[in-house]
């Protein structure tokens, strides 16, 4: 008989950047960069690991620098929000063709097009085995898609939350900069708060912290890496209270 292999993780929460969607363009979506990250969640959910989402929305919008630009911060947060639905709906309908079931819960309310974000429907999805894609934040300005994801995380009972990014881990320096720089394999949440290590904006942190969600950090263009994560390899950088 096959070894089956047991997955470290009975439900994950995947927190995405809007720039990860675009592949080699400049704004938008680049649909094999999509189609690519559905394809390994579908691998995830193929392991028996329920799978939770939150993209961010920097390749359509992004609240904070409309603002620096002059637009009123309340205004350009909530078209960032709507920026986060349509990347979330993108990544529905690149799941749905690969044969998976997912569900976009929005914390705004546009019920045309998604579902209202409700925790205890959430967790359903989760159960029958959907995708739950979470859009629009936390649906408040002021507040950033890395802390509507640790919120999330928290609410659903995720094991881990998983911060893809651009670089393998949190490195002791910028590795684009400085060639000396080495990766850390583990950090406690108080290290990165105190180094001001930039993982994600200090409240997504605390809240990880305080609910002892641990956080890993990896590269989303290493193709397996997530399948790796869940499988139990040692992959990036691992934030926990230990």
């Amino acid at each position: 008989m096959p070894e089956t292999r047991v997955p470290r993780y009975r439900r994950i929460l995947l927190k995405l950047s809007g720039e990860a969607l675009l592949g080699s363009g400049d704004y938008g979506i680049d649909p094999e960069v999509i189609r690519r990250i559905g394809t390994e969640i579908v691998e995830v959910l193929a392991r028996g690991t329920q799978v939770a989402l939150v993209i961010g929305g920097g390749n359509i919008f992004r609240g904070a620098g409309l603002a620096r630009a002059g637009m009123d911060r309340v205004t350009a947060d909530h078209m960032g929000m709507l920026g986060t639905v349509m990347n979330s709906l993108a990544m529905q309908d690149a799941l749905e063709a690969l044969g998976a079931h997912a569900r976009v819960m929005s914390a705004l309310r546009i019920n045309a097009v998604c579902e209202d974000y409700i925790r205890r429907r959430a967790i359903r999805h989760l159960e029958k085995g959907r995708v739950a894609i979470f859009a629009a934040g936390t649906g408040n300005p002021f507040f950033t898609t890395d802390t509507a994801a640790s919120l999330r995380g928290v609410e659903i009972g995720a094991d881990v939350l998983l911060k893809a990014t651009k670089v393998n881990g949190i490195y002791t320096a910028d590795p684009k900069r400085d060639p000396t720089a080495t990766r850390y394999t583990h950090l406690t949440f108080d290290k990165v708060l105190t180094d001001r290590l930039e993982v994600m904006d200090a409240t997504a942190i605390v809240l990880c912290r305080d609910n002892n969600l641990p956080l890993q950090v990896f590269n989303l263009l290493n193709g397996g890496d997530l399948i790796r994560i869940v499988d139990g390899e040692d992959v990036g950088t691992v934030v926990s209270n230990g």
